[in-house]
């Protein structure tokens, strides 16, 4: 770490990173000093201050005298982590970790992927958006509210200049991991997503916005508890949705040209509405139905290599049509096209998707979502001796007609 008020020599890339543009090495310039430093958790280095630094940034004192290095530092954190009694209190041990040394935080977890991944993320992380607002201690995040759309532009101009921001991870709350509508606890989701970018992908995390859109919720336990902490309404739709989603994408690419948005757990009617509307002109991606796709198609493709068959002579059930069942089965679709030369509409005739009302049909009509509507099968597909009924209202039934290959 270097000082504004010392000249250092500038150090030289790190050699397997110096290509990047935006790749960094050694010291960081830091104007900060004293307490001020030791409550930021990007310049915290705890008990790593060496007897320079401590001078330099006047820390003498403020510190406990003895110098020691991150090892030991990730020693002492991992035997604290590891007294607490369940995983939601390991999950709020690391939350409180990461507001205060940031470095040590990322090294803990890298130290210990196995063990902590399901900590950090998912199952655990579930527990603690459920309980955010009994949990909340210190923000972390953007927060937008629907009743503010005036103010979306200048609160998220305060996260930096536009140069300052790569990878924002936004959720409106409603399809939270599973559990449902999760509202403004939702900010969990996208930080620990982030969490994951940062260790998995090397994106540096002073780099990355976690936002969420607070629209209110439906969730009546949320709705009941004067402990939450987000709007206390029910979810704003329709127009005011649109607009709110607009200015929240529109400001973002205004503030910050280089950032890619990822669109994380929105609901089952928005998910691929909103990523069809802004794929087109804007750096988007969402998670759940292009990322499940594609680590799926992945999967088949590795599974059709062992196997010796062609994905074009493959017949596939998808069960659970929702914003991640219908992103597979595009991305199988696009794949077959791709592979085979055929139309998408051919492309998706050997793809059957169930939900819950059975298998996905054209005669459902207004009941299927517009990412359904493409691998919805014709009535005249069934046999006309059995009634439809019985034959698409279970997974058994649909697998034993459609006969899905191994």
């Amino acid at each position: 770490m270097s000082s504004q008020h010392k000249q250092t020599k500038p150090h030289e890339k790190h050699p397997h990173f110096s290509h990047l543009p935006l790749s960094t090495s050694g010291p960081q310039d830091c104007a900060l000093i004293g307490t001020a430093l030791l409550n930021t958790p990007y310049f915290n280095k705890g008990a790593g201050f060496t007897p320079e630094e401590r001078e330099t940034f006047k820390l003498t004192g403020l510190l406990p005298q003895n110098v020691q290095s991150l090892e030991h530092q990730v020693k002492r954190a991992y035997q604290q982590y590891s007294t607490r009694a369940d995983d939601l209190a390991k999950n709020t041990f690391m939350t409180s970790l990461a507001e205060q040394n940031e470095v040590l935080y990322f090294r803990l977890i890298q130290d210990h992927l196995k063990e902590m991944f399901s900590i950090i993320y998912t199952p655990t992380e579930g527990d603690a958006i459920q309980n955010f607002s009994r949990l909340f201690r210190r923000p972390d995040g953007c927060f937008l509210n629907i009743n503010d759309i005036d103010r979306v532009h200048d609160d998220l101009a305060q996260w930096g200049s536009p140069q300052d921001i790569d990878y924002i991870v936004v959720t409106d709350g409603e399809e939270i991991l599973g559990i449902g509508d999760q509202g403004v606890g939702g900010i969990l989701i996208s930080v620990a997503k982030l969490v994951l970018t940062t260790l998995c992908a090397g994106i540096h995390p002073n780099r990355t916005l976690p936002v969420v859109l607070d629209c209110g919720t439906d969730n009546e336990e949320l709705l009941n508890d004067d402990l939450y902490l987000g709007l206390k309404h029910p979810r704003i739709r329709g127009e005011k949705y649109d607009k709110f989603v607009d200015t929240f994408v529109q400001s973002a690419r205004k503030l910050y040209p280089r950032a890619y948005i990822h669109f994380e757990d929105f609901g089952l009617p928005n998910a691929r509405r909103i990523l069809d509307r802004y794929r087109p002109s804007t750096p988007c991606f969402n998670d759940d139905v292009q990322g499940t796709g594609c680590v799926t198609l992945a999967a088949i493709m590795a599974g059709l290599h062992v196997s010796g068959v062609k994905l074009s002579e493959m017949r596939m059930v998808v069960f659970g049509a929702g914003t991640a069942g219908t992103g597979i089965a595009d991305q199988v679709r696009d794949a077959i096209a791709a592979d085979s030369g055929k139309s998408k509409e051919e492309a998706a005739k050997p793809i059957w998707c169930v939900d819950k009302p059975g298998l996905l049909l054209q005669s459902q009509g207004d009941k299927l979502t517009h990412a359904q509507i493409p691998f919805a099968r014709p009535d005249s597909e069934l046999p006309s001796n059995t009634p439809t009924k019985h034959i698409t209202a279970t997974l058994l039934s649909v697998i034993e007609l459609v006969k899905p290959q191994r």
